[in-house]
């Protein structure tokens, strides 16, 4: 198999990560904690913004006193220390649009969701059919972190956290890639036919 640190498709420089490492969240083991850990909330662009507050009077009812609070004081998103526009944390780090599935969780009530397993606020409305926009791109496409740089030009990294060892203990048992994991996201960001190069050049290097 050829070792390829870094190759392009389009403008989007892709790390090898992205074809090497696997991948698949388990919620049943980290219940959600991505949404809870961290020292800054999701990266977001500015129309994401727009979206957020378009669906903030659907979530309002499904957050925490403390979001709201947060919400109300400084809005839905701040910029962080490194200038990147984040949703807004609470308590230094979980996401304002972070609620919980109930002790009682089922299939019905909660699309299936493991009981006490922490959920996006923004995704479950859109499951529900109560919005038309589901979350910000930095989350779907999580563990990939898309960085932006000029000329149209954007690149794909793999990102490293502790906290979701056991998703790559799935992702290796099922033989999953991280770019197979997130076919529907990078599809929704990049488009079909990108996607279709890119596995086109995940199968000619070996990956």
């Amino acid at each position: 198999m050829s070792i390829l640190p870094i190759l392009q498709i389009g403008d989007v420089l892709v790390s090898s990560d992205i074809f090497t490492e696997k991948f698949c969240c388990d919620l049943e083991k980290c219940k959600g904690v991505c949404c809870v850990e961290g020292d800054a909330g999701a990266p977001v662009t500015l129309d994401e913004v727009g979206e957020i507050e378009n669906a903030l009077d659907i979530v309002w009812s499904d957050l925490s006193a403390s979001a709201q609070s947060v919400i109300d004081k400084q809005g839905v998103a701040y910029t962080d220390q490194e200038g990147d526009l984040v949703t807004s944390i609470v308590h230094g780090k979980n996401c304002v649009f972070t609620c919980y599935t109930s002790q009682e969780s089922t299939s019905e009530t909660d699309g299936g969701l493991p009981p006490g397993c922490c959920i996006c606020a923004l995704e479950k409305a859109y499951r529900a059919g109560k919005s038309k926009w589901c979350k910000p791109m930095s989350c779907a496409l999580y563990p990939i972190r898309v960085k932006v740089f000029g000329g149209g030009l954007v690149g794909l990294n793999y990102n490293r956290w502790a906290i979701c060892k056991d998703a790559v203990l799935k992702g290796e048992q099922l033989n999953i890639p991280v770019y197979k994991f997130l076919k529907g996201p990078l599809i929704q960001r990049f488009g079909e036919a990108w996607y279709t190069e890119l596995c086109e050049v995940a199968e000619q290097f070996g990956y």
